[in-house]
């Protein structure tokens, strides 16, 4: 049992706004507007002496009763001294956390263990959700772990390809015919008020956050020197968010001298959170959306950013970071030279991140003696087979409508 080894402990939400507590549950939002976020004891978190991330980290994750954690064999994924890429770039102090070793070659997997652990706990046996790809596909890996539990997952068209799992009876994927990621996500959100289902929110589902944490916590173990600058390719950064709340409680249990200033990337072709950052802008205005997505990194095309990003602002203020971004050029290239240099084989959205930090060191905005962790947050996947089980959704002048009327298992979920 895990429970002989892992201690139970309480578990606080709290709004980042307001204050106002919550007791342990799934509740996204305050009455204010704002989200609610997870804090602990910090006063008795220990690290466990345990290669498994979760057990390790158990006391800093959003989950009370170590029996309703996840039965996984994860490791502790590798840090990397970027010795050759470093050379190249005159930075002896560079550090690679390589993500591409998970079973779904995707940070995700972090964030699946925990979110489907802590949905579990607090009761949730249905949800609705979307993805670009590494999310679902992540979930659905690890719901096999917990069989009460059943997702309706909604895609945009565009996306399906990315969709790589074995279909089973706990995943329903609904397709929206030529929608966005933004639209997917707010059918998924309608869907779950009609049925009455959980609508799982994504970067606003507070363990998601707490599970990705992990990736820095790791790291701050393994990089012998305190960790100046955290880069990370983003979407809706909420893997960033949660790397600084993590970065955070570190520091204050004296695990870290000091909090990184934090590197947020997007590429050149989807950058909606850029536009708004350089103009100095504390919201996504009208002018920095971008209705058609497109770019050579899939996983990170959010075109409407809009309610997470003033919560990234602020902490990338706050760490005196930055949010730019790189060309398909430069994308290309710094993989290629993590490739050739360091052996690992990033995908192009993992490579946002890195060609982000090289244009830095480029512009002179990091300093070569600064010690900086890039996050490559996943590898390609091998193509699968095509879902076959999907339900198509198209529009119509009431809204998202069943596509095929022969579709009678789809009928039956989506208008009952």
């Amino acid at each position: 049992m895990i429970s002989d080894i892992l201690r139970k402990k309480k578990v606080y939400h709290k709004c980042v706004g307001c204050g106002k507590e919550f007791p342990h549950n799934f509740l996204p939002f305050c009455d204010c507007g704002h989200f609610i976020d997870i804090q602990y004891d910090l006063k008795t978190v220990k690290f466990n002496d345990s290669s498994n991330p979760y057990h390790r980290y158990f006391d800093l994750l959003p989950i009370e009763n170590p029996d309703n954690l996840i039965s996984v064999d994860h490791k502790i994924s590798p840090t990397h001294h970027s010795k050759n890429l470093g050379k190249k770039l005159g930075l002896p102090n560079l550090y690679l956390k390589d993500e591409t070793v998970f079973p779904t070659k995707t940070t995700k997997d972090r964030m699946a263990a925990i979110a489907l652990s802590y949905l579990k706990e607090v009761g949730i046996k249905e949800f609705c959700t979307s993805s670009t790809g590494n999310s679902s596909s992540a979930m659905a890996h690890y719901i096999k772990s917990f069989p009460d539990l059943r997702v309706y997952l909604f895609a945009a068209e565009d996306f399906l390809d990315r969709l790589n799992f074995e279909e089973n009876d706990q995943i329903v994927v609904f397709v929206c015919k030529g929608a966005t990621f933004v639209e997917a996500f707010a059918e998924a959100g309608k869907f779950a008020v009609r049925k009455g289902l959980t609508s799982e929110r994504g970067f606003f589902n507070p363990a998601r956050r707490e599970g990705l944490k992990t990736a820095f916590l790791e790291a701050a173990e393994s990089v012998p020197k305190p960790i100046d600058w955290y880069v990370q390719a983003v979407s809706s950064a909420m893997g960033v968010y949660g790397v600084y709340k993590g970065a955070k409680e570190l520091m204050k249990t004296g695990k870290i001298k000091r909090l990184p200033r934090l590197l947020c990337v997007q590429q050149q072709t989807n950058n909606p959170m850029v536009r708004a950052f350089e103009a100095g802008s504390e919201v996504i205005r009208p002018q920095d959306i971008i209705k058609k997505p497109y770019g050579i990194a899939p996983a990170i095309l959010r075109g409407d950013p809009s309610r997470v990003y003033p919560y990234i602002r602020k902490i990338v203020l706050e760490s005196n970071g930055s949010i730019k971004a790189v060309t398909e050029q430069e994308i290309r290239d710094a993989r290629k030279l993590v490739e050739d240099l360091e052996g690992l084989t990033p995908c192009f959205t993992a490579s946002v991140a890195t060609a982000g930090m090289i244009r830095m060191i480029k512009e002179g905005l990091i300093s070569k003696k600064e010690t900086i962790l890039v996050n490559l947050t996943g590898g390609d996947r091998p193509d699968s087979a095509p879902l076959k089980n999907v339900h198509w959704l198209e529009r119509s002048d009431k809204g998202w409508k069943l596509a095929d009327k022969n579709d009678l298992t789809g009928q039956e979920l989506w208008e009952n």
